[in-house]
């Protein structure tokens, strides 16, 4: 705002900057949705959540298919926290690359709570990362789907927030549905392991909170997924480093990544740079539709994660795949419902009874007729 004086005149002139020149960055970015530098804002809200989900599903099957393939390396199993500081470094240089593409480069989120995401991001992934050597992929998934309804109860203790009986069926069907459905293959060949049990337990603990945690923050303090990727990343690198080093786990695995770099440190980068991707569009979800619609998303592409691995690492076929897969669609389609019940209207039971009287009625009218 300009304030001009005339003494000759004696008047003030008053001239109101337009609105983006009024705001400052910060405002102007509050309604923007960025993802990979590019600006969703422009499409509508049923829009940009069909473009998140297809970026969550497209970039999560590869890094699931690559997280398979990689501990499939003969001798590998014992280095998963390895990789997981392997990720990390990755994904601290490509958020710190994305970050260069925004004009706002502030770091809005206070330093401690950094460091509380980073710890719960370590948890979830380094833990997730090294069950793997001592489970089967179904078994840890069995374990995985079961996050929604922690983040349920994560978001009524930490957010204060309250969720309807939709929310709630659609927790427990898709919970039910990927264990239903990964049961069959763990009853197959089961390779339980204590350790392993107690790793992806922790992890999906650690993973309950962060998807809360990281909604609050980016909510409260109006922060990029760019920002959010390259501060939780990057202290939690430094986190695993201090971890590994401290327990002389970093140079046997330095050993033996560098025998075979393309199997190793080839794949771990296609794997950082897919999820590094399906993250963005997670962080998303998160700040623009909440972490329940972002559970949701991504356990439904649990199910698609475990139909791929049955496609290239073969394994035997029963028809619990498919009711369990349609008890998931079930818990998708009750979320989605949840989140438009102004916009979606579902029979009533009288409804249906009355509907089904008069559709007898008009056939026996046209039968006598």
């Amino acid at each position: 705002m300009d304030l001009k004086f005339n003494n000759s005149r004696k008047y003030i002139s008053i001239t109101v900057p337009s609105k983006t020149q009024a705001m400052s960055p910060h405002i102007k970015s509050i309604d923007d949705i960025i993802v990979l530098g590019i600006n969703l804002s422009k499409f509508n809200k049923l829009t940009q959540f069909f473009i998140c989900v297809a970026g969550v599903f497209v970039f999560y099957l590869i890094y699931g298919y690559l997280q398979e393939l990689i501990f499939s390396v003969e001798g590998f199993k014992s280095y998963g926290w390895y990789l997981t500081l392997v990720q990390f470094a990755f994904y601290s240089i490509f958020g710190l690359i994305e970050l260069q593409l925004i004009q706002d480069k502030r770091r809005r989120i206070p330093g401690k709570t950094y460091m509380i995401i980073a710890f719960l991001t370590v948890g979830t992934m380094g833990l997730s990362n090294t069950s793997l050597g001592y489970l089967n992929y179904p078994t840890q998934v069995i374990f995985k789907c079961c996050k929604l309804i922690p983040v349920m109860l994560g978001g009524v203790f930490i957010q204060g927030k309250r969720y309807n009986v939709a929310d709630v069926s659609a927790a427990l069907c898709m919970s039910l549905g990927l264990i239903w459905f990964t049961l069959a293959d763990s009853t197959i060949a089961p390779n339980f392991n204590l350790t392993g049990v107690m790793l992806i337990s922790l992890a999906l603990c650690a993973d309950a909170v962060i998807g809360n945690v990281q909604e609050k923050a980016m909510k409260l303090h109006n922060a990029s997924n760019s920002e959010m990727v390259l501060y939780s990343y990057s202290i939690g690198f430094v986190y695993i480093l201090l971890g590994l080093t401290c327990t002389s786990g970093l140079g046997p695995a330095v050993t033996f990544c560098s025998k075979n770099p393309f199997r190793t440190y080839g794949y771990a980068f296609l794997f950082s740079l897919t999820g590094y991707f399906g993250i963005s569009f997670v962080l998303a979800l998160i700040k623009n539709f909440g972490a329940l619609l972002a559970v949701t998303v991504t356990t439904g592409r649990k199910a698609m994660t475990i139909v791929l691995s049955f496609i290239f690492f073969a394994k035997p076929f029963t028809f619990q795949y498919v009711w369990s897969g349609l008890l998931v669609v079930l818990g998708i389609f009750l979320n989605v419902y949840s989140k438009n019940m102004d916009k979606i209207r579902l029979p009533s039971l009288c409804d249906l009874i009355s509907r089904s009287v008069e559709a007898r009625k008009s056939r026996t009218l046209a039968q006598t007729v």
